[in-house]
Order: C-alpha cells, then sequence, then structure tokens
C-alpha cells in the first residue's frame, strides 16, 4: 500500500458513507428503527444483542445525523492517522459498544422503555481518545491543550443534560471507554519507544 492511500482515513469515510446510506434508506423505511434502535425490553427479554451496534447507524433526523457526522469526519480523521486505523476503528466500536452498555444499564435501573439511537457514544469516545493522546503521548503535547478538549466535552455533556431526549448515559460511557482505551494505546506506544531507545 502506498504511502498516500496509507494516510487515507479510509475508516472515518467508510463510517460516514455507511450512516448516510443507512439514515437515506430510514427515509423511505423506518423497519431499521424498529429492527436496530437501542432499547431495554428486546435487549434483556428477547437477546437481541446486535442492538448495541445496530443503533449506532441510526439518527433521528438530518441534524441529529450532520452533527455526528461532521464530529466523526474532522476529528476522527486526525485520529485515525495519529493512532492507525486498525486502532481508530477498534476503539470507535468499543466505545459505541460501551455507550450502549452505560445507556442499557441505565434504562434498566430506570426501567425505562425509550429507544436510543445515534453515533454519538462512539463520537463522545474519540473525545475520550484525543484527551488521552493529548495527556500521554510525547509527539502529540502541544497538538491541543487538554484544558481546551476537556471545556468541549464538558460543554456538550452540559447541552445534554439541559435538553430533552438526549441519552447522556450513553455519551458518559463512551467517553469514558475511549479515554481508557487511548490511555493504553499510549502506555503501550510509550513502552515501545522505551524498549527501542534501550537497544
Amino acid at each position: 500500500m502506498s504511502r498516500r492511500l496509507q494516510n487515507l482515513p479510509y475508516i472515518s469515510l467508510g463510517l460516514v458513507a455507511i450512516n448516510v446510506i443507512v439514515y437515506i434508506v430510514c427515509i423511505f423505511t423506518e423497519r431499521l428503527y424498529f429492527y436496530g434502535g437501542l432499547s431495554r425490553v428486546p435487549i434483556v427479554q428477547y437477546g437481541q444483542y446486535g442492538r448495541l451496534f445496530w443503533s449506532l447507524f441510526l439518527h433521528a433526523d438530518v441534524s441529529h445525523l450532520f452533527n455526528n457526522m461532521i464530529i466523526l469526519f474532522f476529528l476522527g480523521s486526525m485520529l485515525e492517522k495519529e493512532v492507525g486505523h486498525v486502532a481508530y476503528g477498534s476503539i470507535y466500536f468499543l466505545s459505541g459498544l460501551g455507550g450502549s452498555l452505560c445507556s442499557l444499564y441505565y434504562k434498566i435501573v430506570q426501567h425505562s422503555n425509550t429507544m436510543s439511537i445515534g453515533a454519538s457514544g462512539a463520537v463522545f469516545g474519540l473525545d475520550g481518545l484525543l484527551l488521552a493522546i493529548v495527556l500521554l503521548s510525547p509527539k502529540s503535547r502541544g497538538m491541543i491543550p487538554p484544558q481546551r478538549i476537556a471545556i468541549v466535552v464538558i460543554l456538550s455533556l452540559y447541552d445534554g443534560f439541559i435538553r430533552s431526549n438526549v441519552d447522556n448515559a450513553g455519551h458518559l460511557g463512551g467517553f469514558a471507554v475511549g479515554f481508557v482505551a487511548g490511555l493504553i494505546l499510549c502506555l503501550i506506544q510509550i513502552a515501545k519507544e522505551r524498549k527501542n531507545s534501550a537497544r
């Protein structure tokens, strides 16, 4: 693979394309919402665990889709180049899963039958990943001040808490998983660099 293709953020581009295609399909049929939305009863009582992932590709309207995809494209492209395609894709889906699990747990505790959809949990995971990189990765220091990232995350969470129909449990879960995964990734990279420098 050429260096130019290697630097192409094809995971981010692919995720954006899939989300847009799924939304277009949903314009013509609501069956995807019925079978893919994150709900307590279908998962807990009927074991439809695929909803933990399928819900990441469903969006309520154009605004919901656009807000998530614009962050996914620009922030995702930067992070994909920083950590590599495989690590980036893995952390994206792990964050999405973490967000879905936290959302599901909250629904179980609250006995809520609401349905959650959207890539927000995974996108918040990218915020967590970015914060971990800025805090720990030596080559990324000075890229963005950690305080600025923290402010953006806090404002995003605050916006979710003051608005209705926002799955804040999913946002918090996704952010936490992305941050922890980013810390682990950075620590592995630091250990490798120290091992190589010691040779």
